[in-house]
């Protein structure tokens, strides 16, 4: 098993930043895509930001040019730095990881709150 906590969630300003840390423990040989995806209230989860082991990323349009996503595999930790923060980006962002780049997410985080002020 994978477990995968997530921390540095919070109230922001719109305009604002945050980062968010996903720590990743356990069986974690093989691990190849971490990513990051958020579900807002009455909205389906979505896909925002996802990282290989070799570095190969990809964003969802929305957040392109904002967010950044990075990964320290010495430290089995996925970030994800949001900047210019939209009170649209609010939502519940959680921390996921696949050992294959095309099978389903198969480990989830818990997820963390961010909030985003207008």
């Amino acid at each position: 098993q994978v477990q995968l906590v997530e921390s540095g969630g919070g109230l922001v300003q719109a305009g604002g930043s945050l980062r968010l840390s996903c720590a990743a423990s356990g069986s974690i040989f093989g691990i190849v895509t971490m990513g990051w995806h958020r579900q807002a209230p009455g909205k389906q989860r979505e896909l925002v930001a996802a990282v290989t082991r070799g570095g190969i990323v990809d964003y969802a349009d929305s957040v392109e040019d904002r967010f950044t996503i990075s990964r320290d595999n010495a430290k089995n930790t996925v970030y994800l730095q949001m900047n210019s923060l939209k009170p649209e980006d609010t939502a519940v962002y959680y921390c996921a990881a696949k050992r294959l780049p095309t099978t389903p997410w198969g480990y989830w985080g818990q997820g963390t709150q961010v909030i985003v002020s207008s």
